[in-house]
């Protein structure tokens, strides 16, 4: 590497001489003017860099909407953290079915308790959210059980038509139907409430005002497919799978303004697959289910270990769904009140 400073000299060679009308004339400069003329170095305090610290978070608005986003995934974290150092002791006492509840009641309430926090923060009623209190369980709620248990009966029948799916026998008898009915209806809730406000809920609301609405949407439809990875028996179709069906439910969110139509679907989807059909839901066989179903036949038909989802119907079903809803819901009623 070639060293580009200058070299010193080994020896001082004599200056020419100057006459006296060429030599410069050098001005007398009081101590006084010579300090004030020179400039002051600069000085990094400690002020300084937490200035630089606060303007990487905070903006002419306020706190970055990615800054928000961070906030809020660190508090949902802390809460699912404390919530699991609280009710740990009663695993030994609760059996599988059971546990599952805590766990999802515990997972739904990680991301809700801190979308009450950013409300305060952002100074906007939790509502705006996705999930306002004056439509609770309400018509879109009601709609939306009815899009997603009719849009799964329309894929199982395809594929009892192909015999591709035999519904089998009963596997439950007498109360036990209702009661499996019931519980896993009040699972998939709680699924539904969790992974909607979590991925479409605050998420979508902070995000998309740094990346607006669709571009928001599309990074959240991804991650919503990429968290189904550990699932048992997922394969990359059935992640790309619900990634699409994420993306197809922030069209419902756009369209009717709210989460209520789209935790309906979810639930909905979630109780056929599991209780109702009783086919792999992502992957997972749960017990207590209402069928001695079977799927047979290639996987690229059947969805294979991953189930339904997991099969290339599901993707012309995906899109018959965002066709047919977008005629029927062509106004755009999500409106967030900009920051001001």
């Amino acid at each position: 590497m070639m060293d580009n400073k200058p070299l010193s000299p080994t020896r001082a060679e004599p200056e020419p001489p100057i006459a006296d009308d060429a030599k410069p004339i050098t001005p007398s400069v009081s101590p006084e003017s010579s300090s004030a003329s020179l400039p002051e170095s600069p000085v990094t305090t400690g002020g300084d860099r937490e200035s630089v610290l606060r303007d990487g978070f905070i903006g002419p608005t306020g706190v970055y909407p990615g800054a928000c986003w961070l906030i809020y995934l660190a508090m949902a974290w802390t809460v699912y953290q404390v919530e699991g150092w609280l009710v740990v002791s009663l695993q030994s006492d609760l059996d599988l079915l059971w546990w599952r509840i805590v766990i999802e009641g515990s997972m739904m309430l990680a991301v809700i308790l801190p979308g009450f926090a950013m409300a305060r923060i952002e100074h906007r009623p939790f509502g705006e959210f996705g999930l306002p209190a004056r439509r609770a369980f309400g018509r879109n709620f009601w709609v939306g059980i009815i899009w997603g248990i009719g849009s799964l009966t329309v894929l199982m029948l395809f594929l009892r038509v192909t015999g591709s799916f035999e519904f089998g026998t009963l596997s439950l008898h007498g109360a036990h139907i209702w009661k499996f009915a019931l519980y896993y209806a009040v699972l998939f809730l709680l699924t539904g409430f969790f992974e909607e406000f979590l991925v479409r809920g605050y998420s979508q609301w902070v995000l998309r005002q740094a990346l607006h609405f669709w571009p928001a949407a599309a990074f959240l439809s991804f991650a919503f497919g990429y968290i189904h990875r550990d699932n048992p028996g997922e394969s990359k179709i059935g992640l790309v799978a619900a990634g699409l069906i994420g993306f197809f439910l922030c069209l419902t969110l756009r369209r009717t303004g709210d989460l209520w139509w789209a935790v309906g679907f979810h639930m909905a989807w979630d109780w056929g697959e599991s209780y109702l059909y009783s086919v792999p839901d992502s992957g997972t066989i749960l017990p207590g289910h209402l069928l001695n179903s079977s799927l047979h036949g290639p996987d690229w038909l059947t969805g294979g270990s991953v189930g339904p989802e997991g099969s290339y119907l599901v993707f012309v079903l995906i899109g018959a769904l965002w066709v047919v809803f977008d005629r029927l819901y062509p106004q755009v009623k999500y409106r967030v009140q900009e920051r001001s």
